[in-house]
């Protein structure tokens, strides 16, 4: 604790290159912790808000390479190698993580807790959706015995978190099968003060909004407006792009980067969202719910834990597909039109409003307290 009797606290993030889910996390504690050390393997100066900037992040190695913002990525093998921070003493270490910030060894008898997004998605649960058939046979041996070396890896540096809290059910899930390890669920936070409806008409346009990674499965979405020539609007960049604009045809078009006020007012607009990859939690689709757009979506994932389907219990908010194909995405989405009179924007929103902000941050500390408060009696007991 310092003299204000505030705890001393030592925050690690993979990297720091723009602001995603996982940055929105790190922001809330960086607000509440406005002293903290923070850790990343690189950062990209003004690419997140100022509250983390604040904080000046400590970087590795990685940092000296040169433009290594551009292809850090790529830099996987290495990646173990890079993620050994020095934390000063502290009353607690909490990771954000979704490759190496686990990893973090605490000091001797500080309690580490990870807010885990996923463990390795490319070593563990999506080898096909991350690198397909990309490497011929001989290259394919090799990355196999690489990612196996990854997993020994991440297996063994769980042990130094002495909790873990998990994005979503379906990271709980993965914790348990990857480092047979419980852990908390507290779902990350959607603004849903910002994103809300408007007095706008709704028009006749698909929607998705997503990074171009292969993963996300964005051809799905393109293809299935292809063949079924509806308008389709494409939010959003990444490595994937010139793949995805070659598939595209007459009725789809993208828009690039765009800001938040933008994206705010297309799913105000759209007649739906598409979400056709799985996701460890997926913000996205919970954005759209909150100004009242339906989701048509992969009934795979955390989608599953935000989007509810026709015939449910409770109404609907949007329509699942069962496997990802073009084909099960033009049902769903044939469906969907079916019965579009079933999905109300109200509450389409009351289903995205239990994951706000504010739930978040009074869940996440909550949990912080009780972890430094059961801390602080062992270290009372010992003495």
């Amino acid at each position: 604790m310092d003299a204000l009797g505030l705890p001393s606290v030592a925050l690690i993030h993979d990297w720091l290159t723009g602001m995603r889910g996982g940055e929105k996390c790190l922001e809330v504690v960086c607000r509440r912790w406005p002293h903290a050390s923070l850790h990343t393997l690189l950062h990209q100066p003004g690419s997140v808000t100022d509250p983390i900037e604040r904080l000046r992040p400590r970087t590795s190695i990685l940092q000296l390479l040169p433009r290594v913002q551009r292809y850090y990525r790529y830099l996987l093998p290495v990646l173990p190698l890079a993620a050994r921070w020095r934390l000063p003493p502290c009353d607690l270490v909490l990771s954000f993580s979704h490759c190496v910030a686990k990893a973090a060894l605490p000091p001797e008898g500080t309690p580490h807790v990870c807010y885990c997004f996923t463990p390795m998605r490319y070593a563990w649960h999506m080898r096909d959706a991350y690198f397909g058939g990309r490497f011929g046979r001989v290259g394919g041996f090799a990355l196999g015995q690489l990612l196996k070396q990854l997993r020994d890896w991440d297996r063994r540096t769980a042990e130094r978190v002495t909790h873990f809290v998990a994005i979503s059910r379906t990271i709980q899930e993965r914790i348990r099968d990857c480092y047979d390890r419980p852990s908390t669920v507290i779902y990350p936070p959607v603004d849903t003060d910002f994103y809300c409806p408007a007095a706008v008409p709704r028009e006749d346009y698909y929607l998705a909004v997503s990074a171009f990674a292969p993963y996300k499965r964005l051809d799905l979405a393109v293809s299935a407006c292809n063949r079924l020539k509806r308008h389709l609007l494409v939010i959003g960049t990444g490595q994937d792009e010139k793949r995805l604009r070659s598939l595209a045809g007459p009725t789809v078009e993208f828009l690039g980067w765009q800001s938040d006020a933008s994206i705010r007012d297309h799913f105000r607009r759209c007649r739906a969202l598409l979400f056709p990859g799985e996701e460890d939690f997926g913000i996205v689709p919970v954005e759209a719910h909150a100004c009242g757009a339906p989701v048509i979506a992969y009934g795979r994932g955390g989608a599953t834990e935000t989007v509810t389907p026709l015939d449910a219990a409770t109404a609907p908010t949007g329509v699942w597909f069962d496997e990802q194909t073009e084909e099960s995405l033009i049902e769903a989405l044939a469906t969907f039109e079916r019965r579009a009179a079933d999905f109300d924007p109200a509450t389409i929103r009351q289903r995205a409003l239990p994951f706000n902000g504010q739930r978040f941050a009074h869940e996440l500390f909550a949990y912080l307290d009780g972890v430094l408060a059961e801390r602080h009696g062992v270290v009372r007991r010992a003495a």
